[in-house]
C-alpha cells in the first residue's frame, strides 16, 4: 500500500492506495498534479532524516509527502 501525506494547518491527511489498481493509482496522481499545481512541495523520504523532491508522479513510491508553501509576514 503506499500513502500521500498532505500536511497543513491541521495537521496532515493521509491517502492510501493499492499501486496494482489502476483506478486507484489514477487518483492518486490527480492529487499529486492538483497539490503541486496549488503550490504544494512533493517529497520522498531517501533515508536517515533526507529527502528528495518529486517534480513527477511515480505510483511506486511508498509515501510521498506534500507540504505546503510557507507563508511569509
Amino acid at each position: 500500500m503506499a500513502v500521500q501525506i498532505v500536511m497543513d494547518t491541521t495537521g496532515d491527511s493521509r491517502h492510501e492506495f493499492d499501486p496494482a489498481d489502476p483506478v486507484a493509482v489514477a487518483k492518486a496522481e490527480r492529487r499529486f498534479k492538483q497539490l503541486t499545481r496549488d503550490g504544494f512541495t512533493a517529497a520522498v523520504r531517501t533515508g536517515n532524516g533526507r529527502a528528495q523532491l518529486m517534480r513527477n508522479f511515480d505510483a511506486a513510491t511508498e509515501e510521498t509527502v506534500f507540504f505546503p508553501r510557507l507563508q511569509g509576514g
